[in-house]
Formats: C-alpha cells, sequence, structure tokens
C-alpha cells in the first residue's frame, strides 16, 4: 500500500465520521436553537431547560438515522476488505 492509497483511506475515515455524525448534530443545533429563541421570547431563565428537548431529538434521530449509518459503515468495511483483498 503507497502514500497515495493510505491518504485515500484516511480522506475517506474523515468523510464518513462527518456523514456519520452530521444528522444528530445538525438535529441537536436546530432543537437548541429553537429552544434558546423559545427562551428568550418567554423570558424563561431557565439553564436546564434546554437539556430535555435536546436529549429526546437526538435520541429520536439517532433511531432514525441508525439504519442510514449501519448503511454507511458497512459500505466502507467492504471498501476496506476490498483494499485489503487485493493486495
Amino acid at each position: 500500500m503507497n502514500g497515495a492509497e493510505v491518504l485515500d483511506v484516511g480522506r475517506d475515515a474523515i468523510w464518513l465520521t462527518i456523514q456519520l455524525s452530521a444528522p444528530v448534530l445538525i438535529v441537536g443545533l436546530i432543537v437548541g436553537v429553537a429552544v434558546g429563541l423559545f427562551q428568550a421570547l418567554t423570558q424563561i431563565q431557565e439553564a436546564t431547560l434546554v437539556y430535555a428537548p435536546k436529549i429526546v431529538a437526538i435520541f429520536v434521530s439517532l433511531l432514525l438515522f441508525l439504519p442510514l449509518m449501519g448503511a454507511l459503515m458497512s459500505g466502507f468495511m467492504r471498501q476496506i476488505a476490498a483494499r485489503i483483498a487485493g493486495m
């Protein structure tokens, strides 16, 4: 395996990490902004109010996106196994 192939595998691994984490992070961001906006509009200054909706939203998003994440990881593993078999 030469340097270009190692960089290619590394780049693919970083891109896979971004693809796996992006849906959950985006859902957490949207819920956090929505709760923050709600707190600003209603003048409720409770610091712990953000955590419960964000935890529930992230849990639901994990349940929804878990098949996609599994498929992405499975495809990456097949790609790595094919590279190993091709050596």
